[in-house]
């Protein structure tokens, strides 16, 4: 089966919120090949088949953040209205069941892979990423150590106040000037 759409594509419409590697509606629909309104109107209308495991609302901060990183635009400027829906891989997969059509289906498939893929790259990063952050904890550690040799060392070099003489502790003998002159 040729692919629909390159898997590079859909790979980066993933993205990771809640701890759930999801995709927007309006991404689903595009792959899908229907408008949003369609989308949503499918999903609405099916919502028992969609636990919260497989689809659910983005907050406002959460919309907010993705519109900052991921420049997805704003009303104002031709963008959404509304708060997306976001589906995870399960829920992806409903939908194409939902939408009922060939094209969904083939899409369907192309994006179940996208989601395999991604989830064995992150497995086979998964050590990799584990020794980073022992890593990160040791350098950090190290840094909080390396700051305080220099406060000490900085200390150090700071110029002490000039002393002040000491005074002598005991009796001292003052001898008495004689009047006379020995020769």
């Amino acid at each position: 089966m040729k692919d629909i759409i390159p898997a590079e594509i859909i790979e980066n419409k993933i993205f990771l919120i809640r701890g759930h590697k999801v995709m927007l509606d309006s991404d689903l629909a595009k792959i899908y090949g229907v408008s949003t309104g369609r989308l949503n109107q499918q999903f609405r209308r099916n919502r028992r088949r969609f636990p919260e495991d497989f689809a659910f609302m983005l907050t406002e901060r959460e919309f907010k953040s993705l519109i900052l990183q991921f420049a997805i635009s704003k009303k104002g400027r031709g963008g959404r209205r509304k708060i997306p829906t976001v589906f995870t891989e399960h829920g992806a997969i409903m939908l194409a069941s939902v939408l009922n059509s060939d094209l969904a289906i083939k899409a369907s498939v192309q994006v179940v892979r996208a989601f395999v893929r991604l989830r064995e790259v992150m497995g086979t990063h998964k050590e990799l990423a584990e020794k980073m952050r022992r890593l990160e904890e040791k350098t950090e550690k190290h840094d909080a150590e390396i700051i305080l040799i220099f406060n000490t060392i900085r200390k150090l070099m700071m110029p002490c106040p000039p002393e002040k003489p000491k005074k002598r502790i005991g009796f001292t003998v003052k001898e008495k000037r004689t009047k006379y002159r020995i020769y």
